[in-house]
């Protein structure tokens, strides 16, 4: 590998989780307008699955899938979606640096899933991960007066991570581990976003914006472009270049774009405890990452789309 393509694999990788750093750029001003959770992500869904269809037709794919792959599809697109409405939701009641920080665990979620459900080896490396990240949440959650992180929120978190991870290991296990990662993406986007329709139909209604609010639209547009479909290309392109480990381990950007968007742009602010265990959480996931032990099952998936599935070596690439 030489070095132009290695620092573009790196450059690639990094724009990628940048991009879905995003989230709570676009996300929060919908919010301060009074839109909710449920409509945000309709919309989000609702622009986003054209975009990917359109991916497929460039490639000159197809959609159809069999019957008996319906019901995994549909499993994953409620997972996928649970996941998504429970951290927007942690939005509401927790700065979106340390919401994203704690999202950032799910991986920490799949090793343990993983040995309690398939008796995979915990290496040395992943318990001292987790180790880490639990010293890491501490700190973030215990301040001198005890808990100064919404408890409410931080279930909302956990429950997305937990959602996450365990899409992560059912797209990996079943029948449709092989099906290319776009049309995957497509009906994963189609079957959740009937979640949020079912939600918005039994609940309020559709929030929308008026038409002459050209910032709202643009904010929705923003959702599924920047950390869906720029966060997916790049990402694939850099695991072209550099492999699926480094592209992986560069996931430590997305909650540090977070923070940061959180303090420049929302006003928010993190004290040196908290900064403290920011730097444990990430060091510590970033560990298990390059032990290779999960790696595989983080690649068809991060944070909100599937990806393309490689061998560090590059003899093999999955169809996207």
């Amino acid at each position: 590998m030489d070095m132009n393509t290695k620092v573009m694999g790196y450059l690639l990788g990094a724009i990628a989780e940048i991009s879905y750093g995003t989230n709570p750029l676009f996300a929060l001003p919908l919010y301060q307008a009074g839109i909710d959770t449920d409509s945000v992500l309709f919309f989000r869904y609702l622009f986003a699955i054209p975009i990917v269809g359109l991916m497929i037709k460039v490639r000159g794919r197809d959609f159809t899938v069999r019957r008996s792959e319906l019901p995994p599809l549909i499993v994953l697109g409620l997972l996928m979606a649970v996941s998504s409405l429970t951290l927007f939701e942690s939005y509401n009641h927790m700065d979106v640096g340390i919401a994203s920080t704690l999202l950032f665990v799910y991986p920490v979620i799949v090793a343990l899933i993983m040995r309690v459900m398939y008796k995979e080896r915990l290496t040395a490396e992943t318990v001292v991960s987790i180790a880490g990240a639990l010293v890491g949440i501490a700190l973030l959650s215990i301040g001198e007066g005890g808990m100064v992180l919404s408890t409410v929120g931080t279930l909302l978190v956990f429950g997305s991570a937990l959602s996450y991870a365990l899409y992560l290991v059912v797209v990996n296990r079943s029948s449709i581990s092989g099906m290319p990662t776009l049309k995957l993406t497509f009906y994963m986007l189609v079957f959740g976003m009937g979640l949020f329709a079912v939600r918005l139909f039994a609940g309020d209604g559709l929030r929308v914006p008026p038409l002459n609010e050209w910032y709202l639209w643009g904010n929705f547009l923003a959702l599924a472009v920047f950390p869906t479909a720029i966060s997916f290309l790049c990402t694939t392109a850099a695991i072209k270049h550099i492999g699926s480990t480094p592209t992986a381990i560069l996931g430590a950007l997305e909650p540090a774009t977070a923070v940061f968007f959180g303090m420049v742009v929302f006003g928010q602010d993190l004290c040196a405890r908290e900064w403290l265990g920011f730097f444990i959480i990430i060091l510590s996931v970033s560990v298990v990452v390059a032990g290779g032990g999960i790696t595989r099952y983080l690649l068809r998936m991060k944070k909100m789309f599937p990806r393309i599935r490689r061998s560090d070596n590059g003899r093999s690439l999955d169809d996207v």
